[in-house]
């Protein structure tokens, strides 16, 4: 029994390490994407590069786009909380179901009640104010994580692959479409990931003593494939974007087609990595926190 209780007390403590820090780089992408000059021309390098081959891909952007509604959230939840249930698994259900609400609300909130400063560099969105996070991209995230918590130890790796899949092309789509900034997309995803965090502590508070895990299920190696791969993708942004600092005097309207692209292709690089990496935390724990036997 007192090996049970140090390894929960283990798992809540990088749970908490885990909010901690997915809330520190929401913080650290609005305070650099929204309130420096910087950050909002990349942003905006990136969405007027979407254009390029826009007409080609316009067709997949909406059919993806379009799937999420209030009416599909709320079908993709019941069904979320229904999978649970048949589990046995009530507390399950109720969490995962506040995930999926929680981080809805809080993006709502947040891109209502963030200011947008206006420097004079995406004049053409310039009245519509702040758009940070993606409301579109946290339907997706939230969905794809808390069906991982809910599928059995069987189906998580498909779940979790095929789940951060649709969620990363739900953001890129953001993008594609003109609809989103990149770093929209991104913050979506970490307030998915605090609120994946939060959902764990409280899955690990209601979990019953004799809860049995086993190490079996944990899933290593695609939780390391995910993570990996997600922050190499990250690290292609970086050096993306990074390329084109020395261009930021010219008005991204005016710069030529290869750096637009470069800056749209390491954007979407990076919101497809940075899914990818919240949704290898969430695989690399699930097993501790949705035990196989609950007791």
């Amino acid at each position: 029994m007192r090996v049970r209780t140090t390894a929960r007390g283990w798992t809540a403590v990088w749970l908490v390490v885990l909010l901690l820090v997915q809330a520190v780089a929401f913080l650290a992408v609005w305070r650099v994407a929204v309130h420096t000059e910087l950050g909002q021309w990349l942003d905006t390098v990136a969405l007027t590069g979407s254009r390029i081959g826009q007409d080609r891909i316009d067709g997949p952007v909406d059919r993806i786009l379009n799937a999420m509604s209030v009416v599909s959230l709320v079908a993709a939840t019941a069904v979320i909380g229904f999978i649970a249930l048949i589990r046995g698994r009530i507390a399950l259900a109720v969490t995962a179901t506040l995930l999926i609400v929680g981080a809805n609300a809080t993006t709502q909130a947040l891109k209502y009640g963030l200011a947008r400063p206006d420097f004079g560099i995406d004049l053409e969105r310039v009245y519509a104010g702040n758009s940070l996070p993606s409301g579109h991209t946290t339907v997706a995230a939230s969905v794809a994580v808390a069906l991982v918590l809910v599928l059995p130890p069987t189906m998580r790796v498909a779940g979790a692959f095929i789940g951060a899949g649709y969620a990363a092309a739900a953001g890129v789509a953001t993008l594609s479409a003109g609809w989103h900034r990149p770093s929209d997309a991104v913050a979506a995803y970490l307030v998915v990931g605090v609120w994946a965090a939060l959902a764990g502590l409280v899955l690990l508070v209601t979990q019953r003593e004799r809860a049995q895990v086993e190490p079996a299920d944990a899933h290593r190696i695609a939780a390391a494939v995910l993570g990996v791969g997600g922050l190499l993708a990250v690290l292609a942004c970086g050096l993306a974007l990074s390329s084109l600092v020395d261009l930021r005097g010219t008005p991204p309207a005016e710069l030529a087609r290869r750096p637009l692209f470069v800056g749209y292709a390491g954007s979407a690089a990076g919101i497809a990595g940075t899914m990818g990496m919240v949704m290898a935390l969430v695989l690399a724990v699930v097993h501790r926190l949705v035990p196989r036997h609950q007791g």
